[in-house]
């Protein structure tokens, strides 16, 4: 049973990974980092050829996570390649975010152990299906958005807090230092706002004499100190001798060539000291708690309610994940991936609930209602899942029209191809060009091999028409261009739009006349054009123009 849970985490993170093999803007850097590792290395020769040094964004992010996932995929690419299951730089792109998937499905596999251990075989399988039938969580755990990376270690530490027996009050000191010195490593180096949910805990540990005071500042000075970068003594017993640290501000200065830089330092300086992150929206201070935990959560969010009145180990489980987000909601600018580290926490809280409601199915009529009620959240969980991750396999037009492109020319030589900001944003990434260098050893070039993929912004279709050397255009619109009579629609991509509900006019009688086989035709989803790929017109045919 327990391989059957593990296989089940590992599966939906996969899927979520194949269905929209392609992603978005803010995955890009840590994407485009795992990508110019992977086909450059990290040596000073090639740091200019690195797409950081070509587009910069306003933050520097560390690229860490993006090494370490390079590395990891590596071996894997190879493999693949020697099973014919990798041939194209897609197909990298693919095996990239799988293993990303993997290893953030190994931090879940090792959490449900652990609450396995401490609340039953049962509760953990609620804790799984809870899991898998959320959307928000399993559809992001395979993209490189670096609350991703922060994710895995994440997750790590609150295993080494709760692996323990049921009756156990305390965790041991081993464990304890285990998990404090990932979270600040974790605050340090991937996501500065990791440290909201330290602090809770760390307030709990101290509260409840899991750790002395003097130990904790200890663990977290040494690991926060090891995790920027230091030079640390090494004594031998005839002779000392001094080694840098290759951790974030080494690795980082070195990659960016800026020293010293402390990415999410800089991040905290920029976003919250100069208060830029506000440039990105702000939202009601409500807003974690009333909008981005439900969306997060779905069902599991009533469960979780009941769990922590059910049971007080889990209602110690839950003050630090609750204060976490009450800190995070002083903050103007919100996004739900600020505050995804907590998902785990309220799993586990709606599985203790879950597993009381099934247990009851035996107990007369109350207790085949509270069943049902269980197995329908599970139910309507599943149901919104389906229907999101529909909607986002239709939400990436920019990487579907680069893969229509690539296979469409895939013969034409010296193709030359301005990629708009929108075909940008919504997937055409670098592992989409498959027809220009740089190519890894496992790949084989394709013999047209000479294209050039241009992503140079704010050109108008004049600038591209006129004196440019642009043989195709992949545009946000065709009109401007085709009235030139210099191109020629070639194709255009549609990406999601809305849902409709085509419900029969007669009022509910009509509804539930609706033969059940037909009931999946009563949501349709809308879609409508939003780019196009344009071919310029030969000379003959403009002339005929």
């Amino acid at each position: 049973m327990s391989f059957i849970m593990d296989l089940l985490l590992l599966a939906t993170s996969w899927a979520h990974v194949l269905l929209a093999p392609y992603t978005k803007v803010e995955e890009s850097f840590n994407l485009h980092a795992t990508h110019d590792v992977l086909m450059y290395g990290v040596g000073r020769d090639n740091l200019y050829k690195f797409d950081h040094n070509i587009f910069p964004g306003a933050v520097p992010r560390t690229f860490i996570g993006s090494i370490l996932l390079a590395w990891l995929t590596s071996p894997v690419a190879y493999i693949a390649s020697q099973w014919g299951l990798l041939s194209t730089k897609l197909d990298l792109q693919i095996a990239v975010r799988l293993v990303l998937a993997t290893l953030n499905a190994t931090g879940f596999m090792l959490i449900r152990r652990a609450v396995c251990r401490r609340f039953g075989r049962p509760t953990g399988l609620m804790y799984v299906l809870l899991t898998c039938s959320q959307f928000h969580l399993p559809f992001w755990m395979g993209r490189t958005l670096p609350n991703m990376f922060a994710l895995f270690p994440v997750n790590l530490g609150f295993y080494a807090l709760y692996d323990r027996a049921p009756q156990s009050q305390y965790p041991t000191r081993r464990s304890v230092d285990v998990a404090f010195a990932l979270l600040t490593f974790t605050a340090v180096v991937f996501r500065s706002e990791v440290a909201l949910l330290l602090a809770p805990l760390a307030i709990q540990a101290l509260l409840l004499r899991h750790i002395s005071f003097m130990r904790l500042i200890r663990v977290g000075f040494l690991s926060a100190v090891l995790s920027i970068g230091a030079y640390c003594s090494l004594y031998a017993e005839t002779s000392a001798t001094v080694e840098r640290l290759a951790l974030t501000v080494t690795i980082d200065s070195y990659l960016w060539n800026q020293w010293p830089l402390w990415p999410e330092l800089y991040g905290i300086y920029f976003n919250v000291y100069q208060g830029k992150s506000s440039d990105w929206g702000t939202s009601p201070v409500h807003a974690y708690f009333l909008s981005h935990l439900p969306k997060l959560l779905l069902g599991s969010l009533p469960l979780a309610v009941l769990g922590a009145m059910l049971d007080n180990r889990v209602r110690a489980l839950m003050y630090p994940p609750v204060l976490s987000i009450a800190l995070l909601s002083c903050l103007g600018h919100k996004e739900w991936r600020f505050i995804i580290y907590v998902v785990p926490f309220f799993n586990v809280a709606a599985a203790r609930g879950a597993r009381w409601m099934v247990i009851r199915r035996k107990g007369g009529l109350f207790g085949r209602i509270t069943f049902l009620a269980a197995m329908g959240i599970l139910a309507l969980n599943c149901v919104i899942t389906i229907v999101s991750t529909r909607a986002s396999m239709a939400n990436y037009p920019g990487g579907s029209a680069l893969a229509i492109f690539n296979d469409q020319y895939a013969d034409q030589h010296a193709a030359q191809v301005h990629i708009s900001n929108l075909a940008a944003q919504t997937g055409a990434s670098l592992f989409l060009q498959s027809h220009s260098p740089p190519y890894i050893p496992s790949i084989t070039a394709p013999a047209t091999n000479d294209w050039v993929y241009n992503k140079t912004e704010s050109l108008s279709p004049r600038d591209l028409t006129a004196s440019t050397p642009f043989t195709h255009v992949i545009a946000e619109s065709s009109a401007e261009f085709v009235k030139t009579g210099r191109w020629k629609l070639v194709d255009s991509v549609q990406g999601f739009s809305r849902w409709k509900l085509n419900l029969p006019r007669g009022g509910i009688a009509k509804v539930l006349e609706v033969p059940l086989h037909q009931w999946l035709s009563v949501l349709e989803m809308e879609t409508n054009n939003q780019l196009y790929i344009l071919e310029r017109a030969k000379q003959d045919d403009t002339c005929q123009n």
